[in-house]
């Protein structure tokens, strides 16, 4: 009924046995109440993952490369900032990063791409480092979450990426990375975050070993913890890519564009609480993505200028800003570009 919230129970129903035409236009006429002005956002933004060495190994990842390595890197400061700059000169505004969980990277070290960036690129905003990596960085550091997370406040970061949540179910997590940090750590640390001041993303990788019950459990999560903190920005979905992945081994089919458009509805209709609900063309296809922006989301994700992640997955599509312009007209919508506050961006 109107006024209240779904239910577990009514979570899981929606996910599996409603129309998907009656779900989207549910979503639809919820997002529209919440964001009335016909506007799509979009950022331009950056990804220059400043390293692919990664303890944890990831199984749904072809990214990570152990140390040692052949073709294993870490980059310098100055080499990071060197591609910021170049993305800023192309139009980004926005550096989202992230790396691998490299044990031989310090909070010094973290802190030093931040001045680089700060120095070189003194306009971008960056946005770095995911709960999951902040949990690592604290074992390395052997200190606690809050303290990596203060140095960073500290350092002038604001926002911080949703990454490393996958599905916040431990069983799933067991199987598909079970040298992440647990799914208590991700939402303790996302807590933590929000209470010295940061605004969060929250995201999903679905399309694995997880169940429908699982997915709604972590919608539920995301919903109790934006209940107590009120941090997070924006649910960001996104299928996995078997690729060359070690995973993809025990994967019978790939996730459906059906399935995204259920997750985008679903998320708009459990998320109350929850400003943006992004819609991608990026993780998933163009067309898809559009449909989406009728299914809920009000955002369409990234420029991404530079990617590397699902990139070696062998998921690397592309797109320019007009033609991303395009995506968002030919759906009835005015595009908008916005930064990570999802704040309009003027020329």
């Amino acid at each position: 009924m109107k006024g209240q919230r779904l239910t577990r129970a009514e979570g899981i129903g929606l996910l599996k046995e409603a129309p998907l035409a009656h779900l989207m236009r549910r979503a639809h006429e919820v997002r529209m109440e919440r964001h009335p002005e016909g506007q799509v956002t979009y950022v331009c933004d950056t990804n220059p993952n400043y390293t692919n060495v990664c303890a944890t190994r990831c199984r749904f990842c072809a990214f990570w490369r152990a140390e040692g390595s052949r073709d294993a890197y870490t980059l310098t400061p100055a080499q990071v900032a060197e591609r910021v700059s170049r993305a800023a000169e192309a139009g980004a505004t926005t550096v989202l990063l992230q790396g691998g969980h490299n044990p031989r990277i310090r909070l010094a070290d973290w802190l030093a791409y931040i001045r680089a960036i700060q120095t070189t690129v003194p306009s971008i905003h960056i946005h770095p480092f995911g709960p999951a990596e902040i949990a690592f960085m604290a074992e390395t550091e052997a200190t606690g979450t809050r303290m990596i997370l203060q140095h960073l406040w500290d350092s002038g970061i604001r926002t911080l990426p949703g990454g490393g949540a996958e599905v916040l179910s431990d069983r799933v997590r067991s199987a598909i990375a079970p040298e992440k940090c647990s799914a208590q750590t991700w939402l303790e640390v996302t807590s933590q975050a929000h209470e010295i001041g940061f605004k969060t993303t929250a995201t999903l990788m679905y399309g694995h070993l997880e169940r429908p019950e699982d997915m709604v459990d972590h919608l539920l999560a995301l919903r109790a913890l934006q209940d107590r903190t009120g941090g997070f920005q924006s649910f960001i979905p996104w299928s996995f890519k078997p690729g060359k992945t070690p995973l993809r081994r025990r994967i019978r089919q790939t996730a459906s564009p059906q399935m995204y458009l259920r997750i985008i509805s679903l998320a708009r209709l459990m998320l109350d609480n929850f400003p943006h609900i992004q819609s991608s063309w990026f993780s998933e296809d163009r067309r898809t993505g559009q449909l989406g922006l009728l299914a809920g989301a009000d955002d369409y994700g990234g420029l991404l200028i530079e990617e590397h992640v699902l990139d070696r997955a062998g998921h690397s599509p592309s797109i320019s800003a007009q033609g991303l312009e395009r995506d968002i007209r030919a759906m009835g919508f005015e595009p908008v570009r916005r930064d990570s506050h999802y704040l309009a961006v003027t020329d």
